[in-house]
């Protein structure tokens, strides 16, 4: 999780709340919404970050392949 993400996440917390507790809807609102996007940019982030890692597995099978067949051929040279 990203710092900022989780930096807008406690201050939306704060906000929705100190609008509950002074009864101000739309402070309360604003809190809702700030600490909804940053969850949001933040599940954005970690599907992202797991679609590259899973990218870079798949290249990594795929060298591996390619040079178990080089090899299994006799030839060596990338």
């Amino acid at each position: 999780m990203a710092l900022e993400d989780k930096l807008d996440q406690v201050k939306g917390a704060v906000k929705e709340n100190a609008g509950k507790l002074t009864d101000d809807k739309q402070m309360q609102a604003e809190g809702v919404v700030e600490n909804t996007v940053a969850k949001v940019k933040d599940a954005a982030t970690n599907v992202a970050d797991d679609v590259k890692k899973a990218a870079d597995d798949v290249k990594d099978v795929v060298d591996g392949a390619i040079s178990g067949l080089k090899n299994a051929l006799g030839n060596d040279d990338k």
